[in-house]
């Protein structure tokens, strides 16, 4: 069905995949959840539905954790219908660093919003280079773990295709038996079914011949940047994740300059893992919230 106007909401289907090109694809800020495989795989874990005011924005609508929230990923939308969706939200999620600086963020504030950092949410942005040399003192210890993987088995990658999807469903059941929780298990199902519909690549990785690891992806801010919105392995190969980090970014086209590895969500032990990547940015994302006085 095709994305009704606002106030209609309508749950994100794949036909309204043609209505998002290329508004989305041309996005400058490259907020890894503004993609329409991203919203797509990630429908039923936040129930994201859809709206369009016409001429102005997408509004994609969900809820985390009991609080609903909305995404306007193009545009803010005039203060009338931005006072109708916060009067019936709790916040609005990710406006991007281009939407929240001046003289926006005045305005904002101006009717009564507050505009705050969400840095549990930034997403993590390397250099393409970086991660495919791995070169410098910095780098050291990845190097290390790298080298002894490529010394310790024989290894083999091959790009995502239809031919070795089922190889990857086999790991990712094999990570989620060892990991003893949902996760994100569902989404990554589907995207790995659905990547040639999604327009999504990615690679399988062997070790010793048997099915070992795999990412995927797409390319992100009018393809400047490549997402990786899954990675996934089996633990028993030390150091393959940054075995695959590494070449993976190998076979990205020079033309992507920055790699996007997501956000930490406020994960500790993730942000640490992040960070020793030497990120060379942030997407800064940010939260709108009704003001104290509203």
């Amino acid at each position: 069905m095709p994305i009704p106007q606002y106030p209609e909401f309508a749950p994100i289907s794949l036909d309204m995949r043609d209505e998002f090109y290329p508004s989305l694809n041309l996005l400058a800020d490259g907020i890894s959840e503004f993609s329409f495989s991203n919203l797509y795989l990630f429908r039923h874990t936040y129930g994201y539905k859809v709206s369009r005011i016409p001429g102005k924005t997408f509004v994609v609508e969900g809820s985390k954790q009991g609080k609903s929230f909305f995404y306007v990923p193009c545009c803010l939308p005039d203060k009338e219908h931005l006072d109708d969706l916060m009067s019936k939200h709790d916040y609005l999620k990710n406006l991007s660093e281009s939407q929240a600086t001046c003289p926006r963020r005045i305005e904002l504030e101006q009717w009564g919003y507050e505009v705050s950092e969400d840095r549990d949410n930034f997403d993590y942005l390397y250099n393409r280079t970086d991660l495919a040399e791995l070169s410098g003192k910095a780098y050291h210890k990845k190097r290390n773990l790298v080298n002894a993987f490529i010394n310790s088995y024989s290894y083999e990658q091959k790009p995502l295709s239809k031919e070795n999807v089922a190889d990857a469903i086999a790991i990712l059941d094999e990570w989620k038996a060892a990991k003893g929780e949902e996760g994100d298990y569902a989404a990554a199902r589907e995207g790995l079914e659905l990547h040639e519909e999604l327009g999504m690549r990615g690679c399988v990785y062997y070790v010793d011949g048997n099915p070992a690891g795999w990412c995927l992806g797409e390319p992100m801010a009018k393809a400047r940047m490549f997402a990786v919105h899954f990675e996934k392995a089996v633990d028993r190969y030390k150091g393959i994740y940054q075995f695959i980090n590494q070449a993976f970014a190998q076979t990205l086209p020079s033309y992507i300059k920055l790699v996007n590895r997501e956000q930490d969500l406020g994960d500790e032990g993730l942000r640490q893992a992040k960070m020793t990547y030497r990120p060379s940015g942030f997407v800064k994302k940010y939260r709108v919230t009704k003001g104290q006085g509203a």
